[in-house]
């Protein structure tokens, strides 16, 4: 489980930008609502420490357990539909102690390190562009996937789907299969709108169906695209430098002005335009991709293909994340709700991420020449 590693292995980039991530966020969600300020620092603290400590395991631990993880993830999103809170006729969430804690955010993680083992036996088999590895990995995604839809999260939903295509690509999908999977989808993907649209549809929500008509038909969904527009206007307002944090009841502001709902979480990058402008969000976008570019690099030095899929799988997980609620604060996709790694209120999901990242810190410290 424990090894004996080398210091100067320890990839001290992805470990600092992470942990200045995180020491930000608590600023930043300070100036969103300050109620949340002393949780989401005890949960940088606790984020902290786990990432040490995973770091330190040898992540071929975890890759023998894969079994007992997918049973994991599986009780987890079962239990939360049987026992979970309901929120706005969503059930995401338990209550434990005070604390909120949401299984589908862990079940990211979790499906990366069970997807990572299952993989590379696919890889050993040359099964991974074979009829047999196919329908494995598709009953094995389609199930936890289907019990997250179920709650209702449809953004965690295609986050993980296409988490895990991007894996099973780089785990050596043949391109064959791939040009004949998007000659199934594209056609797939038109008939899914048309059927959308009808009033007896039985599929989405209609919640759901009105943010992805409000994208397509902005004009015709005015409040629908209310928390997007207004997400936008604080983005803009920031111009160059931002107002700064906390800048007072003098100067206006969308987040004194309550304008975003729960601006904490999903449309934190609202606050982190507004407060540093355009200069600082494109630092923080740099920072993430930094996060993203060193996790692929740590993929590529790795000593097996178990070690590659896990640091691959960590970067598609984050770069995608990210895109999406960046996406979704800029209002170039539509309006979903997805935590922005590192940055957002949400201690399952600080550290859910900083598990992954000690996974990753530690295929770090057993490069390929070992």
């Amino acid at each position: 489980m424990f090894k004996r590693y080398k210091l100067r292995d320890f990839n001290f980039i992805i470990f600092i930008a992470v942990t200045a991530l995180m020491v930000l966020g608590v600023f930043v969600i300070n100036s969103a609502d300050s109620s949340f300020t002393i949780k989401q620092a005890a949960g940088v603290t606790g984020a902290v420490i786990i990432m040490i400590v995973v770091s330190l395991v040898d992540y071929h631990f975890w890759l023998d357990l894969y079994m007992l993880v997918y049973v994991a993830i599986l009780v987890m999103l079962l239990a939360v539909l049987m026992f979970g809170n309901t929120v706005n006729n969503a059930t995401r969430w338990f209550t434990i102690g005070g604390l909120t804690f949401q299984p589908s955010e862990l079940a990211k993680t979790l499906m990366i390190i069970f997807m990572a083992s299952l993989m590379q036996k696919m890889i050993e088999e040359e099964t991974v562009s074979r009829p047999k590895g196919l329908i494995l990995f598709t009953v094995s995604i389609a199930i936890p996937m289907l019990l997250i839809f179920r709650q209702p999260d449809l953004s965690t939903t295609i986050c993980m789907g296409v988490v895990m295509v991007l894996m099973l690509y780089l785990a050596g999908l043949s391109y064959k299969v791939i040009f004949i999977t998007l000659l199934i989808l594209i056609p797939a993907a038109g008939t899914f709108m048309w059927y959308i649209q009808r009033p007896d549809q039985k599929f989405l929500n209609q919640y759901q169906v009105d943010r992805i008509l409000s994208f397509i038909y902005p004009s015709d969904y005015l409040d629908v695209n209310s928390q997007q527009a207004n997400s936008v206007m604080a983005i803009g307002s920031g111009q160059l430098w931002g107002k700064g944090l906390n800048p007072g009841e003098d100067v206006v502001t969308v987040s004194n002005s309550r304008l975003i709902s729960e601006q904490q979480t999903d449309f934190i990058f609202s606050v982190i335009g507004e407060s540093f402008g355009f200069v600082g969000s494109v630092l923080v976008i740099a920072i993430i991709l930094l996060i993203v570019l060193q996790c692929i690099r740590v993929s590529r030095r790795a000593k097996d293909a178990g070690g590659m899929l896990l640091a691959g799988g960590a970067a598609c997980l984050f770069a995608i994340q990210s895109f999406i609620n960046i996406g979704v604060a800029t209002a170039v996709l539509p309006n979903t709700g997805i935590p922005l790694p590192f940055i957002s209120y949400g201690l399952t999901s600080l550290l859910s991420s900083a598990i992954m990242i000690g996974v990753v810190l530690n295929v770090g410290m057993q490069p390929e020449r070992y």
